[in-house]
């Protein structure tokens, strides 16, 4: 294989993200397994892992699409494909417009109406609502994106359940809460980059103070909200200290934001990287520490 080939084979794989689908494996294979409770479609599960992997890799190609002008201007950004023309900004929207197809297909074909609903309305989410206007707009933009970014851990709760129980409303605000801290972390160590492509991310746009209170705020209530999982007996004790333990320790993280010695870059990146932990932790607990919700009881008539 030609150097040339392998260079844009590597730069077509780029575009898809491969780190945010690897995130997103992981949180839709806890969601499966906790509604599966022990009764593994392994078929079904596949099916849903893959599929919704395109459907994410789709997004992410089109989303590149959309950002080259303001990923030129962010030395995070600059060198990605679509900005450096090594690939045509025609054949990756091409390409990713084929993932969603072979996606959504897949989902449709393998899993159920409410899956592939919430796959399509995340999907929207991010490509339409979010890039194309949110993000270079407002500041709200992070918590419209938040909603994108929680929705495969409920396709893969709802290709097993079909239906929009307590569940998988709890998995829903559960994940759409953690992307807030996450996202804002991420704002202040590339506070530079934001700047410069004049993204109105929290930190630039209202300040680093206000980032800071709604990072402690929002991982407080993301606590309160995993914790329902074992309150409403979808996991067990187990879940419930893990997500007490990892919570804690996030939040007494992100308090030390307010150390006037602290050094807001370091910081950050170790809120980031504390946020990857947390939510790797509930998602493979919440997978193995489920609980089997209980059955209308029925009547069995003994002859």
């Amino acid at each position: 294989m030609s150097a040339q080939l392998t260079s844009r084979l590597r730069g077509y794989v780029q575009v898809t993200k491969p780190g945010i689908i690897m995130g997103n494996l992981i949180s839709v294979a806890g969601g499966f397994l906790l509604a599966a409770q022990g009764s593994v479609d392994w078929t079904l599960m596949l099916a849903t892992m893959i599929g919704l992997s395109l459907v994410v890799a789709s997004g992410c190609a089109i989303n590149n699409c959309i950002d080259r002008d303001i990923d030129a201007k962010m030395q995070r950004t600059r060198n990605r494909v679509t900005v450096t023309g090594e690939i045509s900004v025609q054949a990756v929207l091409s390409f990713g417009i084929g993932l969603g197809i072979i996606g959504f297909t897949m989902l449709a074909i393998f899993t159920n109406s409410l899956a592939v609903l919430f796959a399509a309305i995340g999907y929207v989410v991010y490509v339409g609502v979010y890039s194309l206007y949110m993000k270079r707009n407002s500041v709200y933009g992070t918590l419209v994106g938040s909603f994108s970014g929680a929705v495969p851990p409920v396709v893969g709760y709802c290709a097993v359940t079909g239906q929009m129980d307590t569940g998988a409303i709890i998995l829903l605000l559960m994940f759409s809460l953690w992307q807030m801290p996450h996202s804002y972390a991420i704002a202040i160590f590339r506070f530079d980059d934001y700047a410069a492509a004049n993204i109105p991310v929290l930190p630039v746009a209202e300040g680093m103070a206000k980032a800071k209170l709604h990072i402690v705020l929002y991982i407080a209530v993301f606590a309160l909200v995993s914790a329902l999982l074992p309150l409403a007996g979808y996991t067990g004790i187990a879940f419930m200290a893990v997500t007490c333990a990892t919570s804690l320790w996030w939040l007494t993280m992100a308090l030390k934001g307010y150390r006037r010695d602290i050094n807001l870059q370091s910081w950050a990146r170790q809120v980031f990287g504390f946020s990857i932990v947390t939510i790797t932790a509930l998602s493979v607990t919440m997978a193995l520490d489920f609980q089997v919700v209980a059955q209308p009881a029925r009547l069995i008539l003994v002859p």
